[in-house]
C-alpha cells in the first residue's frame, strides 16, 4: 500500500513534533503493509509559489538519515487554497506529489460548491491535476458535487479512518465510495495512529477487494509514475442494523 497523505516530516506542522515521533510512526506503517509514504506538509496557496521552504528541507534530511526500516518516502504538500493559485505553481513541481502532475489540495470549512468548481478549474488551467484531500470533511460535498468536480478535471482522496467513523463526515465518505467517486484512500497521519490500512481492511470486509487494491495500491502507484487514473467501481458498503442505529441516535456532525 502506499500512502499520498502524511504530516510526518518532523516539526514543520501540526503533524509529527519530533523526529523519533516521525520515525516511530514510518515504523508502524512499514509493519502494517505500507511500502510508500509521501510527506505532504501543509503550505498555503500564497506560499506556493515560492515552493518549499528551507524548513521542510532540513526536516526531510533529518528524516532521511534515519531510513533504516521505513517505506519508500516521497515529497509534496498539502496545499491549502484560501486564494487563487499563481500561475508559477505550474513549475514548482516540488510541491506536487512526488513531482508528478497531480496537486493535492484542501479547503476551509465552509467552502461552497461554486469555490471548490473555480479553485480546481484554476489548477487543471496550470496543467496540473487538483487531487482534493478528504471531500468528506466539507459540507457541500455531495455525490452530485463530486460529480461536477470531476467533470471539471478533479480528483478525490478520501481519509482511510473516516470511512469507519459513525459521523456525518463517515457517511459524506461512504457515499462517495460507494457511488465509485473516490480515487485514492490515505490515512493524513498527524504523527498519530491513523493509517490507511483501516480504510482498506473495511472495504475489505463488504467483499471490495477490488476497490481496496485500486484505491490503496494501484491508483497511488499511477500518481507516483504520473499516469491516469484507473476508475474504481462502486461499491455496495453493507451496514449493519446497530451501525444504523447508533447513528441514528448519535446524530452528530463531527
Amino acid at each position: 500500500m502506499i500512502d499520498l497523505h502524511s504530516h510526518l516530516l518532523p516539526g514543520v506542522d501540526d503533524g509529527a513534533r519530533s523526529l523519533d515521533q516521525a520515525v516511530s510512526v514510518l515504523h508502524t506503517m512499514a509493519g502494517r503493509g505500507v511500502t510508500g509514504v509521501c510527506l505532504t506538509p501543509h503550505l498555503s496557496a500564497g506560499d506556493a509559489v515560492r515552493g518549499v521552504p528551507e524548513a521542510h528541507d532540513r526536516a526531510y534530511e533529518r528524516l532521511m538519515s534515519r531510513g533504516t526500516g521505513l517505506p519508500a518516502l516521497y515529497r509534496g504538500a498539502e496545499v491549502l487554497l484560501d486564494r487563487p493559485l499563481d500561475g508559477g505553481v505550474a513549475a514548482r513541481r516540488e510541491i506536487t506529489l512526488a513531482g508528478s502532475r497531480y496537486l493535492l489540495c484542501e479547503f476551509g470549512r465552509l467552502v461552497t460548491v461554486e469555490t471548490v468548481s473555480q479553485a480546481v478549474g484554476r489548477i487543471v488551467e496550470l496543467g496540473l491535476v487538483p487531487l482534493v484531500a478528504h471531500p468528506e470533511r466539507y459540507g457541500c460535498c455531495t455525490p452530485g458535487a463530486v460529480t461536477r468536480w470531476r467533470a471539471i478535471g478533479a480528483r478525490f482522496q478520501v481519509d482511510a479512518t473516516t470511512l469507519v467513523s459513525h459521523s456525518s463526515r463517515g457517511t459524506r465518505a461512504r457515499q462517495l465510495v460507494a457511488a465509485g467517486l473516490a480515487d485514492i484512500i490515505a490515512g493524513d497521519n498527524h504523527g498519530d495512529e491513523r493509517t490507511m490500512v483501516t480504510g482498506a481492511d473495511m472495504l475489505r470486509e463488504h467483499g471490495g477487494d477490488l476497490q481496496a487494491d485500486l484505491l490503496a495500491v494501484t491508483n497511488p502507484r499511477t500518481i507516483l509514475d504520473d499516469g491516469d487514473l484507473d476508475p474504481v467501481p462502486p461499491l455496495a458498503l453493507r451496514e449493519s442494523w446497530l451501525r444504523r442505529v447508533r447513528r441514528l441516535l448519535q446524530g452528530d456532525d463531527r
